[in-house]
């Protein structure tokens, strides 16, 4: 069943406050979605920099891991931890160094997103708790997405948590089942797109990674997916200064939207809206079949 939600703000003057709106949004849907949650929130940026989201356990020694690839790189490595995940920023030209690093010396942690702004966090357990752990409410940016999962068709695991990355700064979450990810996984593996799980999400994601690589914009990478997914599905995507969704042509998964002059807002029911400010204001609406939404901060 699974609940999404996503968050775009137009008004600067909103951006402190877009963890605490996000985390609402997120614990309205714990029915939807009991067994997991997630979130990808785009925030402050350094030119010179990049962010790496790590995965580990409560018992993870990131201080250590930090402390080594500081050495080994010979630069200026900083960290910042939220319980089992932490946020590893080294110098653009420094970041493969780093994940062949951490590949050595630290393989069971897993590097869930990497980009100038995105951070990337997901856990087992029910949303409002998975939410307080990482402190959502506390954080700030321009935009963010979000799920709640409940587990139909694979086991209750932090891996088949929403989102999922595979590009610099791009995440997809999704409301839905594809028919067709096996192969698809197969043909984009052949095109140099890496994978680290099963899950039919990850295709998705994976598929519009290529496509923006090809140097498509998200607008036209999410149309050129009606054609390439079959299936069912609504996605709501985030890139570096853009945010879309799409549903597919038969759009027989809920999906509700409002926007202000402050704000554009998706939810899988509007209850996950309900509390936003001056929604009452809003032109609320629901995504058309087969079309795409898009925007982005330079428009």
């Amino acid at each position: 069943m699974c609940g999404i939600v996503g968050l775009f703000l137009k008004n600067p003057e909103l951006r402190p406050e877009l963890g605490a709106f996000l985390d609402t949004m997120l614990v309205t849907l714990s029915d939807r979605g009991p067994d997991s949650a997630g979130f990808a929130l785009y925030g402050e940026t350094q030119p010179t920099r990049v962010k790496l989201t790590l995965r580990g356990t409560l018992r993870t020694d990131f201080e250590a891991i930090v402390d080594e690839i500081g050495q080994a790189l010979g630069d200026s490595v900083s960290l910042a931890r939220r319980d089992t995940h932490s946020v590893l920023s080294v110098p653009v030209a420094r970041a493969e160094d780093a994940r062949s690093l951490l590949a050595r010396i630290a393989p069971d942690v897993t590097v869930v997103g990497i980009g100038r702004r995105m951070e990337v966090y997901k856990e087992v357990g029910p949303p409002a708790e998975v939410t307080k752990r990482f402190d959502l409410a506390g954080m700030a940016g321009t935009h963010a997405i979000g799920h709640t999962r409940m587990a139909t068709e694979s086991a209750v695991t932090t891996d088949g948590a929403h989102p999922y990355s595979t590009g610099a700064d791009q995440c997809l979450v999704h409301n839905g089942s594809l028919s067709n990810h096996n192969s698809l996984r197969r043909e984009l593996r052949r095109s140099g797109i890496e994978f680290a799980t099963e899950n039919d999400t990850e295709v998705a994601a994976g598929y519009l990674t290529w496509r923006l690589r090809q140097g498509m914009s998200l607008d036209a990478a999410l149309t050129s997916a009606l054609a390439d997914l079959d299936g069912f599905y609504t996605f709501v995507v985030g890139t570096e200064s853009g945010f879309g969704v799409l549903r597919d042509p038969i759009a027989c998964k809920p999906a509700v939207m409002a926007e202000t002059e402050d704000y554009v807002a998706f939810g899988t029911e509007y209850r996950a809206l309900a509390e936003l400010p001056k929604i009452e204001h809003a032109r609320v609406f629901e995504p058309e079949p087969a079309k795409v939404y898009f925007w982005d901060l330079a428009q």
